[in-house]
């Protein structure tokens, strides 16, 4: 299920009203949407000022809609990205908020399905060890066989212990799941081809059929040395990948149009 919007307060609202009903905030949300950029990147998409381009990160940030990290490969680069559970709350509360019966619905295209086409996924790290396994993992589950999903990386590795209890956590069987090379997938075409992590997203290569490519900008995980911070650093990638998953899942399909049955993930352990 998606967030509920009736916890939130009425100045929220308000504020979701003012900050979207400007076009470089709104712009902002649009580029940010699917893919995480750096704070350079949405000054060049925009062609705005830089001072005013982050004026409007700022406002947005304020809001709640906006994260912001520092690159893994450059600690100089910032990463922008949207709080989707966020804006999916406002968005609802905004539009209750003008009548309660105005709420986005599923639609009909929603429940037939993706289609003859399985959507096709490929998710790229560096090791392949723990962000794109995860993605792996959780995309395969809540999409089933409407989605064909593959993860591979630019060094050879092995799948971190930490990947496989998180995994098997959620009832996911991992026994699809081990480390494999880039070059196993190039030639192949994808719908949509993510890097998780900021240093693959630089020699990520050129796919066939011009996929859509996405960055999602996340830390990683087996950097942290404390036993039990690691543990909560993989279960917020895994989280956060959730999240993002299920949304883009919920796009139409880029050669059908149709969309995949999204599976429920408040609990996935109870889907297996």
């Amino acid at each position: 299920m998606f967030a509920d919007a009736t916890v939130l307060p009425s100045t929220d609202v308000s504020r979701f009203f003012k900050a979207l009903a400007d076009d470089t905030r709104l712009a902002i949300v649009r580029l940010l949407a699917l893919t995480d950029l750096r704070a350079g990147e949405v000054t060049e998409q925009l062609n705005a000022p830089q001072n005013a381009v982050s004026y409007h990160l700022k406002q947005l940030r304020s809001l709640g809609l906006l994260r912001d990290r520092r690159s893994g490969l450059d600690a100089r680069d910032i990463y922008y990205s949207i709080d989707l559970e966020r804006l999916h709350t406002l968005y609802l509360a905004a539009g209750s908020s003008l009548h309660p019966a105005i709420t986005p619905a599923a639609t009909e295209e929603t429940e037939q399905g993706c289609g003859d086409r399985p959507l096709r996924v490929l998710f790229l790290c560096t090791h392949n060890s723990a962000r794109s396994q995860l993605a792996e993992g959780i995309t395969r589950h809540i999409g089933g066989d409407q989605v064909e999903v593959y993860s591979a990386g630019s060094i050879e590795s092995k799948l971190h212990p930490l990947t496989v209890k998180l995994l098997e956590e959620w009832n996911i069987n991992t026994s699809l799941h081990y480390s494999k090379p880039l070059d196993q997938f190039l030639g192949q075409q994808f719908d949509y081809v993510i890097t998780t992590c900021d240093r693959m997203r630089e020699t990520c290569p050129v796919f066939p059929g011009d996929p859509r490519r996405i960055h999602w900008s996340f830390p990683d995980p087996k950097q942290i040395e404390a036993p039990e911070e690691r543990l909560r650093a993989f279960q917020t990638v895994r989280a956060e990948l959730c999240t993002r998953i299920r949304y883009l899942l919920s796009l139409p399909h880029p050669g059908t149009g149709r969309r995949v049955r999204v599976r429920p993930t408040d609990s996935p352990g109870k889907h297996p």
